[in-house]
C-alpha cells in the first residue's frame, strides 16, 4: 500500500530516520523542517498522512493541527511530541491529531502505527460501491461512503478516529462498547494505545454532535465499561436515498 507521507521534524537526524523507514516500505516522502513549510506542502497536494512533530519552528504541530482541522482538512495526522504529560497528549487528539507518539520512539512501533493508520483511512476514504450506504440514528445520519455526518440538519466535520468511532457505536444503538473494544476500531490490536485516547475522541463528538456536551443524549456513558448510542427506540435504520 504506496501512500504519500508529509514527514514534519526539525530534528534532521530523526527526519532521516522516519524517511528511511517510510521508503523502505514503499511510501513516497516529503520531509520538512517547520510549521508553516507543513501547511504550504498539505495545501498544495494532501498526503495521504501527515507524520506531525509538535516542538518546531515558525509554527509548532499544535497550531499547524488548528489550521488544517479549521480548513476541514480531514487527513490523518501522528503526532510526535517530547512532552510525556498526559495533559499535552490529550491537547494534541483534541485540536485532531488521530494518534500519537512520544520520544523516544521505536521504529518498528512508529511503522505499526503508520500501517494502521494508512490501513484505516483508506478503507474509509475508497469503500466498495454501495447504494445504500447511510446509517441513520434519530436525526444523526452517517455516509460511510462519503465519510459525511449530519446531526440535526447540521454538517460536522469528523477526524478519521472519530468518524470510526461513531459509526461503530451508530452501527448498533443500545449496544455497550468497553473502551478495549472502541481502541480496536481505532487501532487494531496495539497494546501501546491508552483508553484516554477513545475519552478524548468521545469527548470531541460530544461537543459536536451533542445539543448540549455537558449532558450528552446521544453518546452516553456506562460507568466502568464503555460507551454506547443512544437507541432512539426504532434502532438504527438504513436512511432513504
Amino acid at each position: 500500500m504506496c501512500a504519500h507521507v508529509i514527514v514534519a521534524e526539525d530534528d534532521e537526524k530523526q527526519a532521516e530516520l522516519i524517511r528511511r523507514y517510510l521508503e523502505h516500505e514503499g511510501h513516497t516522502v516529503t520531509v520538512v523542517g517547520d510549521g508553516l513549510t507543513a501547511l504550504e506542502h498539505v495545501r498544495h497536494r494532501t498526503p495521504d498522512l501527515l507524520v506531525l512533530d509538535v516542538m518546531m519552528p515558525r509554527a509548532d504541530g499544535l497550531d499547524v493541527i488548528r489550521v488544517l482541522r479549521a480548513e476541514h482538512r480531514d487527513l490523518p495526522v501522528l503526532m510526535l511530541t517530547a512532552r510525556s504529560t498526559e495533559d499535552d497528549l490529550l491537547l494534541g487528539l483534541d485540536l485532531g491529531a488521530d494518534d500519537y507518539m512520544t520520544k523516544p520512539y521505536s521504529p518498528r512501533e512508529l511503522m505499526a502505527r503508520v500501517r494502521t493508520l494508512l490501513r484505516r483511512t483508506r478503507h474509509h476514504t475508497h469503500p466498495a460501491p454501495d447504494p445504500d450506504t447511510t446509517l441513520s440514528v434519530g436525526t444523526l445520519l452517517i455516509d460511510t461512503a462519503r465519510h459525511e455526518v449530519t446531526a440535526d440538519g447540521r454538517n460536522i466535520d469528523c477526524t478519521p478516529g472519530e468518524f470510526r468511532l461513531l459509526t461503530a457505536l451508530a452501527t448498533e444503538p443500545g449496544r455497550v462498547f468497553t473502551r478495549q473494544r472502541l481502541l480496536e476500531e481505532l487501532h487494531g490490536f496495539d497494546r501501546y494505545i491508552g483508553n484516554r485516547t477513545v475519552d478524548m475522541h468521545i469527548s470531541n463528538l460530544r461537543k459536536k454532535i451533542e445539543p448540549d456536551p455537558r449532558k450528552p443524549v446521544r453518546l452516553l456513558t456506562v460507568f466502568g465499561v464503555g460507551y454506547k448510542m443512544a437507541d432512539p427506540g426504532k434502532g438504527t435504520r438504513r436512511a432513504k436515498p
